[in-house]
């Protein structure tokens, strides 16, 4: 113990002696706004000349002190006629002992051997983002690698910020090489191996021709503006993502041709960063790495891992940015104003550090980087950062905006937790990786549509995903950084639901409850999960669990692990095995059920979802009312344009606060149309005006706005579907987002409005025969006025207002053709997970916030007592 403990002493006084007691930003860019992925794309594509030269003006890195990397300057190490010989500078900065590793981690089981149940929630959304790696062109894909290499370019490159002329093409094609082969691993799709194994025969020959190992689709010149520390767009961050794809093809695809090229590529960079040491000093590398550099130290640590090439530990050492792992090492909790996604991939490599060498300093970085931002720097969905950066700790409530969260750092953070996970078996970090992957990822998809993502996910009042900064992207013209990681998290969605745990009694974890099946090699059985969708009405999350044989041999001696989430209670949980009941422990540990598995064994859980509200990370008291509501792992946002306000009064209870919607409430939903030529019109809520709009695209607010839940008030009353057969009833139109909240008419040839249901009657009309005569129309009667009906204008223009209008003429056909409408199922739905929050002014209808696609919403509600 006592040598751990010098260990970690010693760990320490070295990054401060690296630091040199500059343990500040001033590691970073100055200014920082130019860390801003977005912003830097805008600035290099301005015309704006006076905008770019003020900016990068003052690009520039503050020096740190020369003394704190004295004792590591080569020269100093080295006579001066010697060559600079890398494997000695190595064992002066390594910990003696040697490169041990880490014995005891759980490991993860291959792609290979899970499969997503197709039409669950996740199952949707890998096959989406499947369709879309389909949809990408080779040709296209690799055109500015191939004009960086002199060679011919067939086809088009594609725009945004793969465009020939912009500083970061070529990272899309790495994050291609990498989801693909995940993909591929996930679903074995043949014409997704044949392009995948296309696009990298395409880089080894523009590797091959440039001779020298060097692949990029930009020239190398870029490089020598990073070392000469002048303006330049990451292109180490590039590099890392073409390097990270080349390794993921060999290590999951079986590309051999890929190793190859990636190890050549290593070289390749290996003798630049030697180059700039023995030119300059090891201070000007590290000063170079204020720039962007994605996880180089990453990729080359895994690298190591398959060739054992002490070169690629070095060089993946030379990427471990002291100055901020230094912060971390101290235990500083100091990370505001740092570029967010420049960072998390730096810890993350220095958990591979961790795993491949040993050092329990590294260990200690790690869990104190997730301890901080999962404390003070966290959303309730789990992801992190504003407008790419991290704010001041426990400051969250004035961070609310369209630009939270970028996407990136969430599929970051996602690799952090899954690293500790697999080192402590602590149901803390999975609980944090299914609260992230559940409520940061599953929603950066635009519903079903292939390769339509966003960067941002919008967390202010009555924001939406459509309407940011960057809004959703395109298929082919935007290729943010954030579309790179998106295509990567819905290609292994997969990889994280079961780890095993070698040895001569197997041990398998189920860390995430999604419909998938495991060919556990280890213990030679298939795992099958099968998950109840969860609903509103029923608070319980309900999982079986079966097992069969494999097909290989029998059944051997093992433990399943199943995570009972932080989420449930104890109350009114249940385990069965094969019908018996099981003693679970309580919430925030694991079941472990050892025995010899034979075919057709089944397990069940139970699980109760508990409706909560939790407070944002903030400690001014001004904002302790501020507070977002999930119901088991699911963030729920609510439907509306800004408002906010719940008031609890007497009530104690969050359930007679918050209630769910009915299973058979979308039966009720309609829409009512009408047509005109070859457009149809919907009857519309419009800022309380009620209008007749074009019928919107689903998902929208239009949607929302056009759909109404018919309310009958006689008891022997029908679905709305059966139109015919609710003729004469008594009906109420509440409107979808608004519960208790009714279409009303204020008098004759007055507008409609809405209201609370009143004793006036305004709110009450009879469901009549089309007074046009045709068979699948219907018209609304004021039952407070007689012979007056609901009535559009004629004339069909868009935004029309409607009123209440009354004529006793039989023979209009004008009128009758007005108050005639088409009755249609809803145009929006409610999920199945819904809920009806009653507010301070109006009420809300609650949604998981990954269910929504352009409505507005708010996640953050201010619950006053």
């Amino acid at each position: 113990m006592k040598s751990l403990e010098f260990l970690k002493v010693w760990g320490v006084v070295f990054f401060a002696m690296l630091c040199g007691g500059v343990l500040s930003k001033e590691c970073t860019n100055v200014p920082t706004q130019l860390s801003s992925h977005g912003l830097r794309y805008e600035l290099l594509s301005s015309k704006n000349e006076s905008w770019r030269e003020e900016m990068f003006s003052h690009y520039h890195l503050t020096p740190t002190d020369d003394s704190a990397w004295s004792n590591l300057h080569p020269r100093k190490m080295l006579r001066e006629e010697e060559e600079f010989d890398w494997v000695m500078m190595y064992r002066k900065i390594k910990n003696s002992g040697g490169v041990k590793g880490i014995d005891g981690l759980l490991n993860e089981v291959s792609l290979h051997d899970v499969r997503l149940e197709p039409n669950s929630m996740h199952g949707i959304a890998q096959q989406t983002n499947l369709e879309y790696l389909l949809m990408l062109d080779v040709d296209s894909l690799v055109w500015s690698f191939r004009k960086t290499a002199g060679l011919e370019t067939p086809g088009n490159p594609y725009g945004g910020w793969e465009a020939p002329g912009v500083e970061l093409r070529g990272h899309f094609v790495g994050h291609y090489l990498s989801a693909s082969a995940f993909m591929w691993a996930s679903t074995h799709n043949d014409s997704l191996k044949q392009k995948m194994s296309a696009v990298v025969s395409a880089l080894s020959a523009c590797q091959q021709t440039m001779g020298s190992g060097y692949l990029s689709a930009f020239p190398s010149e870029l490089f020598d503006r990073f070392e000469a520390i002048k303006p330049v767009w990451a292109p180490y961050y590039t590099i890392h993502k073409i390097l990270a794809g080349l390794l993921d093809q060999y290590m999951v695809a079986g590309n051999d041709q890929a190793l190859k090229m990636t190890t050549w590529m290593a070289e390749y960079f290996y003798n630049r960063v030697q180059n700039v040491i023995t030119k300059y000093s090891i201070e000007r590398h590290w000063l170079s790495l204020n720039e962007e550099t994605g996880g180089m130290n990453d990729v080359l640590y895994k690298l190591y891992s398959v060739t054992g090439n002490s070169k690629h530990l070095l060089l993946a050492h030379l990427f471990d940015k002291p100055c901020f792992l230094g912060l971390l090492a101290l235990k500083a909790d100091d990370i505001s104003g740092f570029h967010a996604n420049t960072h998390i991939p730096i810890v993350v490599g220095s958990q591979m550090r961790y795993e491949i060498t040993g050092d329990p300093l590294y260990k200690e970085i790690g869990t104190y980087f997730m301890d901080i931002v999962n404390s003070s720097h966290s959303y309730a969905t789990g992801g992190t950062s504003v407008g790419e950066f991290w704010s001041d700790p426990k400051r969250l409530a004035s961070t609310l905006q369209t630009e939270n969260e970028e996407s990136c750092t969430t599929y970051n953070m996602l690799k952090v937790s899954r690293h500790l996970f697999r080192w402590t078996k602590e149901v803390a970090y999975a609980d944090y990786y299914e609260r992230a992957l559940t409520n940061g990822v599953l929603g950066i998809q635009r519903g079903t549509d292939p390769g339509v993502m966003i960067y941002m996910l919008p967390l202010g009042r009555g924001k939406s995903k459509a309407r940011s900064y960057h809004n959703w992207g395109t298929q082919f013209n935007s290729f943010w950084c954030c579309y790179g990681t998106g295509i990567e998290s819905f290609s292994k969605l997969g990889d994280s639901i079961y780890f095993e745990e070698k040895g001569n009694s197997p041990g398998l974890y189920i860390i995430q409850y999604i419909p998938s099946s495991l060919d556990w090699k280890s213990g030679q059985v298939l795992v099958s999960q099968k998950i109840e969708p969860a609903v509103s009405w029923d608070n319980r999350l309900r999982v079986t669990i079966t097992i069969s044989s494999n097909g290989h041999s029998s059944g051997a001696v093992s433990t399943l692990n199943l995570r009972i989430p932080s989420w449930t209670h104890s109350s009114g949980a249940k385990a069965t095995l094969n019908g018996k009941d099981l003693s679970l422990p309580t919430p925030g540990n694991f079941l472990a059920i050892t025995k010899t598995w034979g075919q057709g064994d089944k397990i069940t859980l139970e699980l109760p979802m508990i409706l909560r509200t939790e407070a944002i990370q903030d400690d001014r008291p001004e904002y302790a009312s501020v507070q977002a509501v999930l119901y088991g792992p699911y963030l729920l946002a609510g439907h509306s344009s800004g408002d906010w306000d719940i008031e609890t009064k007497s009530t104690t209870a969050l359930s007679d606060l918050i209630t769910p919607v009915p299973a058979d409430y979308n039966s009720d939903l309609i829409s009512l149309m009408q047509e005109s030529g070859n457009s149809t019109f919907v009857l519309t809520n419009s800022n309380q005006s009620i209008q007749m709009e074009k019928y919107p695209e689903a998902g929208t607010d239009a949607a929302v706005s056009g759909t109404f839940r018919l309310i009958s008030l006689d008891k022997s009353s029908v679905k709305p579907s059966q139109h015919k057969d609710i003729i004469g009833k008594r009906v109420m139109l509440e409107l979808f987002d608004l519960p208790g909240m009714f279409i009303s008419h204020q008098g004759q040839e007055q507008s409609l409005g809405i209201a609370a249901s009143s004793d006036d009657g305004g709110s009450l009309f009879r469901l009549t025969a089309g007074l046009d005569g045709k068979d699948n129309t219907v018209s609304l009667e004021s039952e407070a006025e007689k012979g007056c009906f609901i009535y559009s204008s004629v004339d069909y223009k868009s935004s029309s207002t409607v009123k209440l209008s009354c004529n006793s003429k039989s023979s209009d056909a004008g009128f009758k053709q007005a108050s005639s409408f088409k009755l249609g199922d809803g145009i929006s739905e409610y999920h199945p997970i819904s809920f009806v929050a009653k507010g301070a002014k109006r009420n809300f209808i609650l949604s998981p916030l990954l269910s929504f696609r352009d409505e507005s919403y708010t996640v953050y509600f201010n619950i006053q007592s």
